[in-house]
């Protein structure tokens, strides 16, 4: 079973972990996290400390925003490491999704995430109409009557 590490810009991380212990209390353990606070000058090394405490274990890296500081030290902390991948972009869909498979392999687990991530993200309300007429209420035959 992947272990997660929710790596992101405080206090994000931990309060997707406690997301994740609402909705799965029973995977609860497998799910760690780490706020980057913002005066933090190098979190790579925590990031590299805790993934290292999961030894032989695969771990799923989920970060904020691709190139920002919890990214780039998750892509520090694990480059050389096979058992470790890194998918940005994380929000709750992501996390859940993770969580309902645990048990893939590393790889098909980073791609299941993504796509819950890419699948929760939708527009749920319609677009107001912009200077649009709005639909007739009724059918006048003789006004509607294209022929003289």
């Amino acid at each position: 079973m992947s272990k997660l590490l929710i790596v992101a810009h405080a206090p994000l991380a931990s309060a997707l972990r406690a997301v994740a212990a609402h909705a799965f209390p029973e995977r609860a353990e497998i799910v760690s996290a780490i706020d980057i606070a913002a005066d933090e000058a190098v979190p790579e090394a925590r990031v590299r400390q805790c993934i290292e405490a999961l030894a032989g274990e695969d771990v799923l890296l989920l970060t904020d925003a691709f190139g920002a500081t919890p990214c780039t030290a998750c892509q520090r902390a694990s480059a050389g490491m096979p058992r470790a991948r890194v998918v940005t972009g994380v929000n709750v869909p992501m996390l859940w999704r993770t969580l309902g498979n645990p048990d893939l392999p590393l790889d098909e687990l980073a791609q299941r995430a993504v796509a819950g991530a890419v699948q929760g993200v939708m527009q749920a309300n319609p677009t107001p109409r912009q200077n649009q007429p709005g639909p007739r209420t009724g059918h006048d035959q003789v006004a509607d009557h294209d022929q003289q």
